[in-house]
C-alpha cells in the first residue's frame, strides 16, 4: 500500500475516534445525589452522572471511577482512595464507593469517565465531597445555651422566648489553608463569621423528635477567615425545640428544652497543623436581643432599638453579655442533615395597596405564598409597625382569619429610627396573600414590600403544559402549594396552629410531586422520621415525627411509608430507601395484623375516607369537616394493597421467604374480602365511589367481577356525580389512573376540567392560587379550613405525567421509559419534561383533526417504548431519519408501537 494512502487511512480513523468521542460528556455527577455535598456521614457513599449526547442509541457499556484525596492526586489519575479500574457496566446511578474506608473531615476528589456506543467520554470534571464528625468523639464537650426563660419572656400563657445571640472572638495564628465549621444549632439558628452570614440557608436545620435524632450542618468557610483575630456569632431560635404551644394540651404536643448549640470550627493551616474553635463556657450571650419573640404560629417581634451593632464582629464589647452556660444535651443521635435546607427561592412585589379605616393598609401579593414579608419603613425611634398576615380576605375587605385558629401570624416591628429601614423576620414563616399593615405615619408604597418565598433548596425538574388554560393553572397551583409545604418536613398547611407532618396526606401525592421537584432526599429524610417514631411495639403514628403524640393505629395514615419508599425507590432506583424501611414496614404490618385483624379482615380504621365533599356545596355550608368515618373496607384493602408491596420489596432484596408469605396472607386477605364486601350486583359495600375504586386499581377484584366494578365506577361519576369526583383523601389517591388504566382517560379529563363543585376548577373558579384542604372550602366551617393544603391532590400530578404527557417508568429509575400520551378529544397539545436520574424526558405533542406531531426525548443509556396514535404503521413519519431506522414492534390499539434509544425524534402522523 502506498505510504502516503497508509498515513491517510490512520488520520482519518484517528479524527473519527475524536469525533466519537467528542460526541460523549458527563454532567450532573452526584455523591449521594447531592453536587459537592460538604460534611456528609455516608460512609460508602453512592456515586451518579447524566451522559450526555447528541447521537441515538447511546447506552454506557463500560464505566471507571477514580477517588482520591487530594485534587493534585485526582489531576494525575492517582486514585489513591478508590480506582475501581474499567468496569463492563451499563450502570450509571447509585455507584457504591468501595474504596479505602472515609474517616471524620476526609476531603475526597473523584471523577469518571464512562465508555458507549457511541465512543468513550474524557473525565468528568472534578468532583468532591467531604466528611463530617462520624464520630461523638469528634464533636466538642459542651452544648451551650441558657436553660431558662428570662423576665421579658412569658412562656406559660403564650410561648413567647426571645432569641439567644452568642459569640466568641479566636485567633487565626497561621495561614489558613481550609475551615469548616459544623454546627447544630436547635430548634434554629444563624452563623454568621466576621460580620458575614454564613451561607444562603434560612430555617436551619430541619426538624426532627430532638429526643431521637439531631442533625448538624456543615459549610466550608475558609473564604470567611482573616489572618489574625475573628468572630464568630450565633442567632438561635425556637423552630420546633421550642415548641410553639408550651402548655396547651400536654398529653398531645412534645415539647424538648430551650435553644442549644453545639458547634466545632475545624482550620487547617498550610503547614499542615490544625486547630479548633468549639462551643464551651468561654463564650458570651445573651438573650436581650432585638428578637423579643420567635414563634412559627404567632410570628416574630424585632426591637431594633434592642441591635447591639456590630456583636458579630471583632472588638465587640461584651462586658454585659452573660458567661454562655453549659446545658443538657438532646437525647437524640447527631447526625449529618442529608436534605437540603430552606432558602428563599422565589420573591414576589405586591399586587396592590389598600388603605382601610383607622390608619390602616391592606397589601395583595397576588398569590398565596409561603414565606414572610420583607418591608422598608422609615420612622421615629420606638414606632412600631404591625403586619397580621392572611391567606383571603371577608367580603368587607378586612382579613379573613378565622381559619388561623389561635395562630396570631403577626410581625411586629420596633423602628430605630433615623435613615430607612429594611427588614425581615428570621425565624418565623406563614402561609399567606394578604398582610394588613398598621403603623405608619405616612402612606406606604408597593416598592416598600418583598414577598420572599421559603422552601427546601430542591431544584424544580418537571414542566407542564397544555393547549387547556385551566389545567395549567391547576399544575400552577399545585406548584405553589408543594413547594410552600417543604419545610424539611411535609407539613400539611402553612398558616394555622397545626403545619404538622400528617402521614395520610402524602401517600400518592409524594409520588406526585417527585415529577415535578426533586424531592428524594426530602423524603428519604422524612422516611427516616417516621422509623424513629415507631414504637417498640411496631406502632407507627399518624404524624411523624411525632410532635402531636398521635398513635390512632390505621392503615391508610401510617401506610405512606410504604408508598413513600416506593416512591424514592422507584424514581431513583437506589435500593438502599428499600433496605432502611423493610424492617419497620414488616414490623408495623406484624403488629396491625396482631392486633386488629379478624377472620383476614383489618377491623381497624380511625379516618374513613377523610374530608368527603358534602353532597351538595350548599349542604356544607358552615358545617365542620372534622368528622371520622372508620372503614374495614378501606383499611382490609389496603392490608391487602401492603402486601404486594412487600413482596416488590422482598423480592428487590433477595427475601424468598418473605415473598411467599407475603402472596399467601394476600390471597387469604383477597378471598376474605370479596366475600365480605362484594355486591352480586356488581360493586362493593354502599357503592360508593371510593369502595369500588380501591379494589379494583389494587388488583382484589375478580376477573369475571372487573367490567360490572368499572361500570358501576362510571355509572357513580357521568350519571350520579354528573360528571365529577366524590371522594375524601383516600380515594383521591387512585381515582384518575384507575379510570384511565381501565379505559376511560376521557373520563378523568371530565373530572379534572370541571368547574363547578366539586372539583380543582371550583377551586379556581373561587379565587384559589393553591389547592384548598377541602372541596367546599369556602362554605365549611373555618376551624378546618386550609387555603393551602396539598393532600386533595391525590394522583392528579401523576395522572399528567405518566397519561397525559406520556412519561412513565417501566421498571425502577426509568431506564426503561413507557411513552403512551393519551388522546383527549378537546386536548389540542400537550408539553411535558422530567429530569430524572439519566437525564430529561421530555414529550410534547399537537394534533389537529388530521395530523399528530410528536417531539420526545430519551436521554442515553436508557430506552423508551412509544406508543404513537396511528391507524397504521404507514401513516408514521420520523422528520429527523426515516421511520425504517427504528425498531417497530407491533400494531396495537391503534397505535404504533416502536422501541426506541435514546435521542431526539419527531414523530408526524397524518391520516391518508
Amino acid at each position: 500500500m502506498n505510504i502516503k494512502i497508509y498515513i491517510s487511512i490512520i488520520c482519518i480513523c484517528l479524527l473519527s475516534f475524536a469525533r466519537a468521542g467528542a460526541q460523549v460528556s458527563l454532567q450532573k455527577t452526584t455523591c449521594e445525589m447531592l453536587e459537592n455535598p460538604v460534611g456528609i456521614d455516608v460512609q460508602k457513599p453512592h456515586l451518579s452522572w447524566h451522559i450526555i449526547s447528541e447521537e441515538r442509541n447511546v447506552m454506557q457499556t463500560a464505566y471507571q471511577v477514580l477517588v482520591a484525596s487530594s485534587l493534585e492526586k485526582l489531576d494525575a489519575n492517582n486514585g489513591d482512595f478508590w480506582d475501581s479500574g474499567k468496569v463492563n457496566s451499563n450502570v450509571s446511578i447509585n455507584i457504591e464507593y468501595n474504596g479505602k474506608a472515609l474517616a471524620s473531615r476526609d476531603q475526597v476528589f473523584w471523577k469518571t469517565k464512562v465508555w458507549t456506543t457511541a465512543g468513550q467520554s474524557e473525565w468528568s470534571e472534578n468532583n468532591s465531597f467531604s466528611m463530617g464528625l462520624l464520630y461523638y468523639k469528634d464533636w466538642p464537650k459542651g452544648w451551650i445555651g441558657f436553660d431558662r426563660a428570662f423576665p421579658w419572656d412569658n412562656i406559660k400563657t403564650d410561648s413567647r422566648l426571645s432569641a439567644r445571640y452568642f459569640r466568641k472572638e479566636f485567633q487565626s495564628t497561621k495561614t489558613i489553608k481550609s475551615a469548616m465549621v459544623s454546627i447544630i444549632g436547635l430548634g434554629l439558628y444563624q452563623l454568621y463569621l466576621n460580620g458575614k452570614k454564613v451561607g444562603e440557608d434560612v430555617l436551619s436545620p430541619s426538624p426532627t423528635d430532638y429526643t431521637k435524632n439531631v442533625k448538624y450542618n456543615t459549610y466550608d468557610v475558609t473564604a470567611y477567615i482573616q489572618n489574625g483575630k475573628n468572630a464568630v456569632g450565633a442567632v438561635l431560635g425556637n423552630g420546633r425545640f421550642f415548641a410553639m404551644r408550651q402548655n396547651e394540651k400536654p398529653y398531645k404536643i412534645k415539647t424538648f428544652g430551650f435553644p442549644k448549640m453545639l458547634m466545632n470550627i475545624h482550620l487547617v493551616y498550610s503547614d499542615g497543623s490544625t486547630a479548633n474553635i468549639d462551643t464551651d463556657d468561654s463564650w458570651k450571650g445573651t438573650a436581650d436581643g432585638p428578637i423579643r419573640t420567635n414563634n412559627e404560629y404567632d410570628g416574630e417581634e424585632y426591637d431594633a432599638t434592642k441591635e447591639a451593632l456590630g456583636w458579630n464582629k471583632i472588638g465587640f464589647d461584651d462586658k454585659l453579655w452573660a458567661k454562655a452556660e453549659y446545658v443538657q444535651e438532646p437525647a437524640g443521635t447527631i447526625e449529618a442533615q442529608m436534605n437540603e435546607n430552606m432558602r428563599v427561592m422565589k420573591t414576589l412585589k405586591p399586587i396592590s395597596i389598600t388603605k382601610a379605616s383607622g390608619g390602616r393598609y391592606i397589601l395583595d401579593m397576588g398569590q398565596n405564598m409561603v414565606g414572610w414579608l420583607q418591608i422598608k419603613v422609615k420612622g421615629v425611634r420606638g414606632k412600631q409597625i404591625k403586619m397580621r398576615f392572611a391567606e383571603s380576605l371577608q367580603a368587607n375587605g378586612e382579613l379573613f382569619t378565622a381559619n388561623l385558629r389561635n395562630a396570631k401570624c403577626t410581625d411586629l416591628y420596633t423602628l430605630k429610627g433615623g435613615e430607612t429601614e429594611t427588614w425581615e423576620p428570621t425565624f418565623a414563616y406563614r402561609g399567606f396573600r394578604y398582610v394588613e399593615l398598621s403603623g405608619y405615619s405616612y402612606q406606604p408604597s408597593l416598592n416598600d414590600f418583598t414577598g420572599k418565598m421559603i422552601y427546601d433548596n430542591i431544584q424544580t425538574v418537571g414542566t407542564f403544559e397544555t393547549s387547556d388554560a385551566l389545567t395549567n393553572q391547576i399544575f400552577k397551583n399545585a406548584w405553589w402549594g408543594i413547594a410552600g409545604s417543604y419545610k424539611g418536613i411535609p407539613i400539611d398547611c402553612p398558616q394555622r396552629n397545626e403545619r404538622m407532618p400528617w402521614l395520610g396526606d402524602r401517600g400518592a401525592v409524594a409520588y406526585g410531586e417527585s415529577f415535578v421537584f426533586d424531592n428524594a432526599r426530602f423524603y428519604t429524610k422524612w422516611l427516616q422520621d417516621i422509623r424513629n417514631a415507631q414504637k417498640e411495639d411496631g406502632a407507627i403514628p399518624d404524624v411523624a415525627p411525632a410532635f402531636w403524640r398521635y398513635y390512632s393505629d390505621n392503615m391508610t395514615w401510617p401506610g405512606a411509608m410504604l408508598l413513600v419508599t416506593e416512591m424514592v425507590y422507584k424514581q431513583t432506583g437506589n435500593l438502599t430507601a428499600v433496605k432502611d424501611n423493610y424492617p419497620a414496614m414488616k414490623k408495623w404490618l406484624a403488629y396491625m395484623q396482631d392486633r386488629y385483624m379478624k377472620d383476614y379482615i383489618l377491623t381497624k380504621d380511625s379516618y374513613g375516607d377523610w374530608c368527603m365533599p358534602p353532597i351538595t356545596i350548599e349542604f356544607g355550608r358552615g358545617k365542620s369537616a372534622d368528622k371520622k368515618y372508620p372503614s374495614e373496607l378501606i383499611s382490609t384493602a389496603y392490608y391487602y394493597h401492603f402486601t404486594q408491596l412487600m413482596i416488590q420489596f422482598a423480592e428487590a432484596l433477595g427475601n424468598q421467604e418473605d415473598v411467599k408469605n407475603y402472596e399467601m396472607l394476600g390471597q387469604k386477605i383477597k378471598g376474605a374480602f370479596n366475600e365480605k364486601y362484594y355486591n352480586d350486583k356488581g360493586y362493593y359495600a354502599s357503592n360508593a365511589l371510593t369502595d369500588n375504586i380501591i379494589p379494583l386499581y389494587f388488583g382484589m377484584v375478580p376477573k369475571d367481577h372487573v367490567k360490572a366494578v368499572f361500570d358501576n365506577i362510571t355509572y357513580t361519576v357521568e350519571v350520579t356525580n354528573k360528571g365529577h369526583l366524590s371522594n375524601g383523601l383516600v380515594g383521591i389517591q387512585w381515582l384518575m389512573r384507575c379510570l384511565n388504566d381501565y379505559g376511560r382517560p376521557d373520563l378523568a379529563y371530565t373530572i379534572a376540567t370541571q368547574k363547578s363543585y366539586p372539583s380543582w376548577g371550583y377551586m379556581i373558579e373561587n379565587g384559589a392560587t393553591t389547592i384548598w384542604e377541602l372541596w367546599n372550602g369556602n362554605t365549611a366551617d373555618p376551624k378546618m379550613n386550609s387555603q393551602n393544603h396539598v393532600m386533595m391532590l391525590g394522583d392528579l400530578l401523576i395522572w399528567y405525567y405518566e397519561n397525559l404527557a406520556g412519561i412513565k417508568s417501566q421498571n425502577n429509575a426509568f431506564k426503561q421509559i413507557i411513552m403512551k400520551p393519551e388522546m383527549i378529544s378537546s386536548l389540542n397539545a400537550v408539553r411535558a419534561s422530567y429530569n430524572s436520574v439519566y437525564g430529561t424526558i421530555s414529550s410534547s405533542y399537537t394534533k389537529t383533526f388530521k395530523q399528530f406531531n410528536w417531539e420526545i426525548t430519551v436521554p442515553p443509556n436508557t430506552t423508551a417504548i412509544v406508543y404513537i396514535p396511528a391507524n397504521n404503521k404507514g401513516d408514521v413519519s420520523e422528520k429527523i431519519r426515516s421511520v425504517k431506522d427504528l425498531k417497530f414492534i407491533k400494531m396495537e390499539n391503534n397505535r404504533a408501537i416502536y422501541e426506541l434509544g435514546s435521542g431526539n425524534y419527531s414523530f408526524l402522523v397524518e391520516e391518508h
